[in-house]
């Protein structure tokens, strides 16, 4: 039998010998990675971002958002994404990101003329 430990408290670890075990290198909390919360609320259809926290791993940083951000039954679900997993277009970006859906006529609905068949539209 493999003695375990849970030392750490991230359950049984097995310490016998010829069970490899590879030492995970001890992360300073100021080289946690930042996450970005987004908390939807008990009424809300929405994922709404709520701010920003650091924790050394994603099942840490639910917790903490749960924590924080959830402190009087507010939410019902809560996601956490590392900031740098995030790509975003910069409000500089605005007018070539969104300018070219403003010349598709088509996609307004004052292109189309209703049939006089039509009771409501």
């Amino acid at each position: 039998m493999t003695d375990v430990t849970a030392e750490g408290g991230h359950g049984a670890v097995p310490t016998g010998a010829g069970v490899p075990v590879e030492p995970r290198p001890a992360l300073s909390r100021r080289d946690w990675p930042l996450y970005e919360v987004f908390v939807r609320g008990k009424r809300g259809l929405n994922h709404v971002h709520v701010g920003s926290l650091h924790a050394p791993d994603d099942e840490m940083a639910v917790h903490a958002a749960r924590d924080v951000y959830t402190r009087r039954n507010e939410g019902v679900s809560i996601w956490v994404v590392k900031s740098a997993d995030i790509t975003a277009s910069s409000p500089d970006e605005k007018d070539p990101m969104f300018a070219p859906s403003g010349d598709k006529v088509y996609r307004h609905p004052t292109f189309y003329e209703i049939p006089e068949g039509v009771p409501h539209m």
